[in-house]
């Protein structure tokens, strides 16, 4: 495969891009991508923020072969998994169920010490109607910040926790029932209120309403009033773009710079979906 034949099109003002003109199956052919190609399309990434592919019908091996030009696969400890292969967890909302997963605002992993960088989420089987997901850039959340909120939270922490969304006594496992499993594993960290991206070096908001439960150092108020406003900031700011999915279509978010959320608008439709993700590295403080 050659580069030139890669198209990168822009989907929104500050967030994702369509890339046409690659067939993924090719990732696990002897040769893979190719180096100058994975290499246009990991810029890419890192420049958008979340790349969609369209018509990519690949198998397992070959989702999992594309997932590994990039890094390992990081295996989730909560998700199921898609049988015989643990590197894969199933995203599934049968008919008869009434609540999704992913149905609010997040980032992927950031209750890990060393969150995993990225997730390739493929469509397997998706509703006539709804569905959708939205991505928003937390970069240029960042970046329309007033110059006195920049300095507020330069030097911030916060503390991140998955017990409250997958331990045992969480109310939205309890909703999600098998589909999540593994409680004992929850735990927490600390990150930074502003990161820099590992590949740009640009400046990030990473925080979340899912994971992230105060500031370190504040008072419950104090965090609540804070992070409040910048959630509101960072959903309202117009930093968005809402991908509608096909069976085949594959979206690769990379979750130092972007939000995401699943809309659960598709009552008495199957959704499934397949998702990797990888690993990261340490995240470094950009101030």
């Amino acid at each position: 495969m050659t580069t030139q034949q890669l198209t990168i099109e822009p989907a929104s003002e500050h967030v994702g891009a369509f890339v046409s003109g690659i067939d993924l199956a090719q990732a696990a052919a002897p040769g893979g991508l190719g180096p100058e190609t994975t290499a246009v399309i990991k810029d890419a990434w890192a420049k958008h923020g979340v790349l969609f592919f369209r018509e990519q019908p690949i198998t397992p091996e070959q989702h999992m072969a594309f997932a590994e030009h990039f890094a390992a696969i990081d295996i989730n400890k909560f998700f199921a998994a898609v049988d015989g292969f643990p590197g894969i967890a199933q995203v599934l909302k049968e008919k008869d169920q009434e609540h999704n997963i992913g149905g609010g605002w997040h980032t992927d992993h950031t209750y890990d010490a060393v969150p995993a960088r990225g997730s390739i989420l493929l469509a397997r089987e998706t509703p006539a109607t709804g569905g959708d997901t939205h991505f928003l850039s937390v970069g240029a959340a960042y970046d329309a910040l007033t110059e006195d909120l920049k300095a507020t939270i330069a030097t911030l922490e916060a503390h991140h926790s998955s017990e409250h969304v997958f331990g045992a006594k969480a109310e939205h496992a309890k909703e999600i029932g098998d589909r999540f499993g593994n409680a004992d594993a929850v735990g927490g960290t600390t990150h930074p209120l502003v990161i820099k991206h590992p590949e740009t070096g640009r400046k990030m908001l990473y925080v979340n309403a899912a994971f992230v439960t105060g500031i370190v150092g504040w008072s419950d108020d104090e965090s609540t009033d804070l992070l409040n406003q910048l959630y509101r900031h960072i959903v309202n700011g117009g930093f968005d773009y809402r991908f509608e999915w096909e069976v085949g279509s594959i979206a690769m978010w990379d979750n130092c710079a972007t939000w995401h959320m699943a809309y659960n608008d598709y009552p008495g439709q199957r959704r499934l979906m397949h998702r990797i993700t990888v690993e990261g590295v340490a995240l470094d403080a950009a101030a």
